[in-house]
């Protein structure tokens, strides 16, 4: 006989904390940005954050031991090619899609999550996030309230 486990919701670990981040810069900028204005040492991963062959989330992250903190920094838009139907003189068109990891949050363009176990203070890190120029702001949002927050789980 078969038998099936399944993972309870409760079982993830969602005790991190999030900074939410408007900026047109491109991925590789806002994360040497991030690491030159908040000294942090953020390296892409090998591999994006990946939901399925056309979704893909770029990630940089940065394993801090000597304070015991975990850093990300994640994309939240992911730009698609999709074909559009059409008929007549323009056939097999494409257009841009754009998807995003967390939904409800369409207007942020970076998470940088903090996984901690003591609380750390998240302030200290935004005032440098805003001094970076082309960043348009930076602030904390409140974890429990995202209905998608499972994305952030990897």
């Amino acid at each position: 006989m078969l038998t099936t486990h399944k993972i309870s919701a409760d079982f993830y670990d969602d005790n991190f904390q999030l900074i939410a981040i408007h900026s047109g810069l491109e991925d590789y900028a806002m994360g040497y940005a991030i690491n030159s204005n908040c000294g942090l040492h953020l390296t892409r991963m090998k591999s994006d954050l990946q939901f399925d062959k056309n979704l893909s989330f770029s990630v940089f992250e940065w394993d801090d031991e000597m304070n015991d903190t975990y850093w990300t920094l994640i994309s939240n838009k992911c730009t698609l090619e999709v074909e559009v139907p059409s008929y007549g003189f323009f056939e097999n068109n494409t257009a841009l899609q754009t998807a995003y990891l967390i939904e409800e949050k369409k207007e942020v363009d970076y998470f940088l999550k903090v996984d901690a176990d003591n609380d750390l203070k998240l302030t200290a890190y935004m005032k440098p996030i805003q001094m970076i120029s082309k960043v348009i702001t930076a602030y904390p949002v409140e974890t429990q309230s995202l209905k998608s927050k499972r994305n952030l789980i990897f």
